[in-house]
């Protein structure tokens, strides 16, 4: 959370939250002057996959709630669950790609606990697949320079202060290079 706040809350008004069963994007209204990335419980996968999304929306996604993003909960049918793993894809490489800068472990999410079979496998080889592409091709760049951060205080013993620098030194230049994916 430190290191989030620290790398966003200045630049763009964001905070990630702590938050209780299920996590939400709310942008900054009336009752709170920031945005804020919220997520479940405390765990460190729901924080860095919340992260993730937030790293790919665009600056008109971040002014609405959720991103305007649909969702559907378990029990959707096969053509639902299609959909839901094509737009979960690129967060889910993003949020591999930052558990392993923190050396933490990672496990791709179907999300549907309904009677549909999932192909959890060829959901995590797609997954990964694009995490490699994310390699190749350069993160965008919240995301570039939140993973950064995050290899520099987990990987590198970087002190809190440090890694913050360290993302906010490589986010310039590839923010200016790199694309949001989602407007």
């Amino acid at each position: 959370m430190a290191l989030f706040d620290g790398l966003f809350q200045p630049r763009y008004q964001t905070r990630l939250v702590r938050g209780g069963d299920e996590p939400l994007y709310l942008p900054a209204d009336d009752a709170c002057p920031w945005h804020r990335v919220i997520f479940a419980r405390g765990f460190y996968a729901s924080a860095l996959h919340e992260v993730s999304h937030w790293c790919i929306a665009g600056a008109r996604r971040r002014w609405l709630e959720d991103y305007g993003y649909w969702y559907l909960p378990d029990g959707r049918d096969a053509r639902q669950q299609r959909d839901f793993e094509a737009v979960e894809v690129a967060p889910q490489a993003l949020e591999l790609l930052f558990s392993r800068a923190c050396g933490l472990p990672f496990n791709v999410s179907v999300d549907n606990l309904g009677e549909v079979e999932v192909d959890r496998e060829g959901f995590q080889a797609r997954v990964e697949a694009r995490a490699d592409r994310y390699l190749r091709e350069g993160l965008p760049g919240r995301a570039a320079a939140f993973r950064q951060a995050l290899a520099a205080f987990y990987g590198d013993g970087a002190s809190l202060e440090e890694a913050v620098a360290s993302g906010r030194r490589w986010l310039e230049p590839v923010e200016s290079r790199a694309v949001e994916t989602i407007d």
